[in-house]
């Protein structure tokens, strides 16, 4: 299954941005603040979530859509920190992150 998305923004050449995960964090994710132009926040982990600030490009790639069909099957469209929600270890998504940002 993939995303169709009207246009998808050309992210810049920045790299993955992370900040620890607080209360005013996800607040801060809900309401768009702290977040550049051409991104869009995340949480990632098992127990412990950390926040990544990532390019909307890599919504288009199929390894990255995989990861949204497990947070949609995991959690549904309510996520608890108020912003996407990615089961799975910090580990692997930054391996994954890594491999999209050098294609």
């Amino acid at each position: 299954m993939g995303f169709c998305l009207p246009r998808i923004i050309q992210a810049s050449k920045q790299n993955l941005q992370s900040t620890s995960s607080s209360t005013s964090s996800s607040q801060a994710a809900s309401k768009g603040i702290d977040v550049p132009k051409g991104y869009f926040p995340v949480y990632v982990g098992e127990s412990q979530k950390k926040r990544f600030v990532v390019p909307i490009s890599y919504l288009s790639q199929p390894s990255f859509q995989d990861l949204l069909i497990q947070a949609e099957e995991e959690y549904g469209y309510n996520h608890p920190l108020g912003a996407l929600t990615i089961p799975c270890k910090e580990d692997i998504f930054l391996d994954l992150t890594s491999r999209l940002s050098g294609s």
